[in-house]
């Protein structure tokens, strides 16, 4: 790199050298956050073959589109294109794990946090699987799980205006969850957090 210390290169400066062909600042981009990417991926996944394609596709990425991507904050930037990798990965394979944790200085993974038009292609994909089950429940069991759920009625709120049992809610709210959680596993996560699922 001309006139530019590598290891102690800040990321818009290594990535500005990138866009202009640099493999050198390339290289020291990998070396800086290609590990914490794996071991993140790896801790999610458990699976080191997978989580060594997703930052294989990650710098690959970034190598090709160099000159057209337009990056203000790098390590922004990679982590929500590994949230993104990994929630693939898990959808891909109806994952049931969520996730947890971090690895490193790494922040979490989430499916949530995945930016802009994916992230809104993911809410709309969660929300018409969700309506969809919901439609495939019974009529009575449908409508008292939204009562609960959309708005905020306790169970003995929902017996009395219903005129049915307390347990008869709580068995009919059992028979919802257990519906959605099977037929959402790949949106395990974003169900949990909006549903109580």
């Amino acid at each position: 790199m001309n006139m530019i210390d590598a290891g102690a290169a800040e990321d818009a400066v290594l990535w500005q050298a990138v866009q202009q062909d640099d493999r050198t600042a390339f290289r020291t981009l990998f070396d800086r956050y290609g590990g914490s990417l794996f071991h993140t991926a790896n801790y999610t996944l458990r699976d080191k073959e997978a989580s060594e394609t997703i930052v294989h596709d990650i710098f690959l990425n970034l190598w090709t589109g160099r000159h057209t991507l337009d990056i203000r904050h790098f390590r922004q930037y990679i982590l929500t294109a590994a949230r993104y990798h990994v929630y693939k990965a898990l959808k891909s394979r109806k994952a049931l794990n969520l996730l947890h944790g971090t690895a490193g200085d790494m922040e979490p993974i989430s499916p949530l946090t995945v930016n802009g038009g994916e992230a809104k292609v993911a809410e709309q994909s969660m929300r018409d699987s969700l309506r969809q089950q919901l439609n495939a429940l019974p009529k009575r069991c449908r409508e008292i799980f939204l009562m609960s759920r959309e708005q905020h009625l306790s169970n003995q709120e929902i017996a009395e205006r219903l005129n049915i049992s307390k347990r008869s809610v709580e068995n009919q709210i059992t028979y919802a969850l257990q519906h959605l959680r099977v037929h959402l596993k790949h949106y395990s996560l974003i169900a949990l957090l909006w549903w109580g699922i």
